[in-house]
């Protein structure tokens, strides 16, 4: 399964997921129609599923007229169905959700927001974060507890270290700045930061990345215990 990025609005990436062989198509949080269309132009003109991480409109706001378009069935979590488009499938913790040959493991990742959801596909050795985790941060507090973030972090962290960490922003750059800050000895992420420069000059994508390079370098995996956690997502608040 060949995963994408699309770039979309100011700062958001929706995820193309295509199957070659079957045709299946996918797309994780959709925040727009017209790049989405474009990028389904490139792999045959169809879509087949749309997977929704939370409620935010940067990351929804295209599912709709997708779903329109192509007859693609809504997947979303059952605990924020009431403020996420009409969902085909409502899925929770421990749910698989089928894509063609492959399936997506569901993963309740609250913190950013108390719904929140991710998705892990073993068969792309991906994972679809939303703004769970990013790369070198993670997401703001909007809904959920510093201790349930961590704890949300700490189950994302668990996955095989070749996971593709596929986000929905591109907050690498900035987020680099704030780890350097909290953690300048770090090797790893000294590395991690000229890479993200490089890719930012030449006008290329800092995502995704590596799990492994994230539990190495990103200060927020790092945190020993939720307490240190809330310290460094305080500090990034008004960094």
């Amino acid at each position: 399964m060949i995963v994408s990025p699309i770039p979309a609005l100011q700062d958001n990436y929706a995820w193309l997921l295509h199957e070659p062989a079957s045709g299946f198509t996918a797309v994780v949080d959709p925040p727009e129609a017209e790049p989405i269309l474009a990028a389904l132009k490139q792999v045959g003109g169809k879509l087949d599923c749309i997977l929704l991480t939370h409620h935010h409109a940067d990351h929804i706001g295209g599912a709709e007229a997708l779903r329109a378009q192509f007859g693609a069935r809504i997947v979303g979590a059952r605990k924020d169905q009431h403020r996420l488009p009409r969902l085909d499938e409502a899925v929770a913790e421990g749910d698989a959700v089928r894509l063609g040959p492959a399936a997506a493991q569901v993963l309740e990742t609250p913190g950013h927001t108390r719904g929140h959801i991710a998705y892990y596909v073993p068969e792309a050795k991906a994972l679809f974060c939303g703004d769970t985790l990013f790369s070198l941060g993670c997401g703001r507090l909007f809904e959920g507890t510093a201790e349930e973030m961590f704890e949300s972090l700490q189950k994302l962290a668990a996955l095989p270290g070749d996971t593709l960490v596929c986000c929905g922003h591109e907050y690498t750059a900035s987020n680099a700045r704030f780890a350097l800050s909290v953690d300048p000895d770090n090797a790893a992420l000294k590395s991690r930061a000229a890479e993200v420069e490089r890719l930012r000059a030449a006008g290329l994508p800092t995502v995704p990345s590596r799990l492994a390079e994230e539990r190495a370098a990103n200060p927020f995996l790092r945190a020993p215990d939720a307490g240190v956690f809330a310290g460094l997502r305080a500090k990034k608040d008004k960094f």
